[in-house]
């Protein structure tokens, strides 16, 4: 049987010299970004090798010789690798469980002021920690919560005892985690406010006209429209479980908490630096990033089987 034709709809020849000649300025500048992602991104791919190598400085990677998986298994057996991995689950599910909730029930709240002003400002006010390093942070979480800290201070004003927030391993996690979403939490903020700038507000006020309250609006209109963000930003943050960066943890950490604050991130710079065992180091890192990877496709898979959408 012939193929016919749809009647009223013709292909469109694409005549490729005009395009290119009126769109090579857009692929011309995306080279400076390609190149960048190349060159420091891609190509520091490769090194994962070293992983599987007895790296020898002066031979240089590509002549060192194969190991295969020693340095893993080495991992694997040693109770200060899984000691550290046990103190970066605890440090990050913490995270999760009191940071992920916090700017969504902030941005919600902000979404239902009536003063735009009230809500720009606490917006800048919330965001600009997110500017600070984590130097910065931890010497004022020193200030504030060292045993001559501000807030030890204080108490000793009203008669209470000296509280160790940062030499108790559970109040350094407390102080940790207290730090974290006062710094980070601007930025989710924003990200869940452009979400709430795109429901449909005739949903909410179709709700209210049949007599639903300000929370039942909250809870059945407006954050079932904003949960694809949600889903998004948990899948991302549940893929970081077993990764933490370095700086937190060790800008904050002193050797009375050293049972806590040695993550693998910390882990990794005493081994990798400090010994010099890059192969080895490299190793702990690649077992990091897989687990990362994995655990994000098993997220957005249990995401889209509810109903969510994912990131892939």
């Amino acid at each position: 049987m012939a193929n016919k034709k749809t009647p009223g709809v013709a292909k469109k020849k694409v005549n490729w010299k005009i395009y290119l000649r009126n769109t090579w300025q857009l692929y011309v500048m995306m080279l400076i970004p390609i190149i960048w992602l190349i060159c420091f991104k891609y190509k520091p791919m490769l090194y994962i090798v070293v992983a599987f190598k007895k790296y020898n400085i002066f031979k240089g990677i590509w002549e060192s010789p194969w190991v295969g998986f020693k340095y893993f298994k080495e991992a694997f057996g040693s109770s200060e690798f899984w000691f550290a991995v046990k103190n970066t689950l605890i440090l990050n599910i913490g995270d999760l469980i009191i940071g992920f909730p916090f700017p969504i029930f902030l941005a919600l709240f902000l979404n239902e002021l009536r003063s735009t002003g009230v809500r720009k400002m606490t917006q800048i006010v919330l965001y600009l920690p997110n500017f600070l390093s984590w130097v910065i942070i931890a010497g004022i979480s020193t200030q504030l919560f060292s045993g001559n800290g501000l807030l030890n201070g204080v108490l000793g004003v009203f008669g209470l005892p000296t509280v160790p927030f940062l030499t108790n391993t559970i109040w350094w996690r407390i102080i940790y985690w207290v730090m974290g979403i006062w710094q980070s939490a601007g930025y989710s903020l924003i990200i869940y406010l452009a979400a709430l700038m795109g429901t449909d507000p005739s949903q909410s006020e179709a709700a209210y006209l049949d007599g639903a309250t300000r929370l039942q609006r909250i809870w059945y209109v407006t954050i079932p429209q904003i949960m694809p963000t949600i889903s998004t930003l948990l899948i991302m943050q549940l893929g970081k479980v077993i990764n933490i960066a370095f700086d937190r943890p060790y800008m904050m950490s002193n050797m009375l908490v050293k049972d806590a604050s040695n993550v693998l991130s910390v882990y990794v710079y005493e081994v990798g630096i400090g010994k010099g065992r890059f192969d080895y180091a490299t190793a702990v890192g690649l077992f990091q990033s897989v687990i990362g990877i994995a655990m994000v496709i098993i997220f957005d898979k249990i995401a889209k089987k509810m109903g969510q959408g994912g990131v892939m």
